[in-house]
């Protein structure tokens, strides 16, 4: 049995989590800004589908990405600079928060429902209004083709979901997103789970211990200045 959460009710720690299913840790009913920024703090995130109660997890292993770790391949490396050197793509932050999210539930709509729920936006949202929540977003001719969104907490950025409407679309996003962390000393950025797709990007698994005691570290530093836009030059010399 996992605890069920009042509106005032802190978390457990993240130690009590299950291991099958992995992390499942608590749940509750409702999700507020300030329910998932202290859930961040502590390692867990929300994960549910809609019509079930809210669900949050802490996964051991944890799933990151070193910023400066972060993988290109050949093709990728081909389009960054294609990227750069086009004035037609530009890389945005939080023009389209909102945009952003539904079209990370629409890109799952051939999946068995979607985490991202209109109660999941609304929460996430308010975390952007007060900066702690940035979408990277790709535009080509004025208009959105791919991004991803997520937290940042300190030098702590907390990745959520990412979705491309042409190819490449979501990678250029990641790929400004690691080098502008990386240049911001943003140690880390949770991936939560493993899957084939972010180790192809360089992402890798450490033990929960480990991700905590960094997580503690991190966002105790001072919160992290985000531009409304990112430049892909700078990006070119990384490993």
């Amino acid at each position: 049995m996992i605890p069920w959460l009042t509106r005032d009710a802190p978390f457990p720690p993240p130690a009590q989590a299950l291991t099958d299913p992995n992390g499942l840790l608590a749940a509750s009913e409702d999700i507020s800004s300030e329910r998932v920024l202290d859930a961040y703090r502590h390692g867990i995130f929300p994960w549910y589908s809609a019509g079930q109660p809210v669900l949050w997890w802490s996964p051991d292993p944890r799933m990151v990405l070193i910023p400066h770790e972060f993988k290109r391949s050949d093709s990728l490396r081909k389009t960054l600079r294609q990227v750069s050197r086009d004035s037609r793509w530009e890389i945005r932050i939080d023009h389209a928060f909102i945009e952003v999210m539904q079209a990370c539930a629409d890109s799952r709509k051939d999946q068995d429902g979607t985490w991202i729920t209109p109660e999941i936006i609304a929460a996430y949202h308010g975390l952007q209004r007060r900066g702690f929540a940035h979408s990277v977003e790709t535009w080509f001719e004025g208009r959105l083709c791919g991004g991803l969104y997520g937290v940042n907490i300190g030098h702590m950025f907390y990745g959520e979901s990412m979705f491309a409407r042409i190819p490449d679309a979501s990678k250029i996003a990641l790929a400004h997103l690691a080098g502008f962390l990386h240049r911001a000393e943003c140690r880390m950025i949770d991936c939560q789970q493993n899957t084939p797709h972010l180790a192809s990007l360089g992402a890798h698994e450490i033990p929960r211990s480990e991700f905590l005691a960094t997580l503690s570290e991190l966002t105790a530093e001072p919160q992290i200045v985000w531009p409304t836009q990112l430049n892909t030059i700078d990006l070119l010399n990384l490993a």
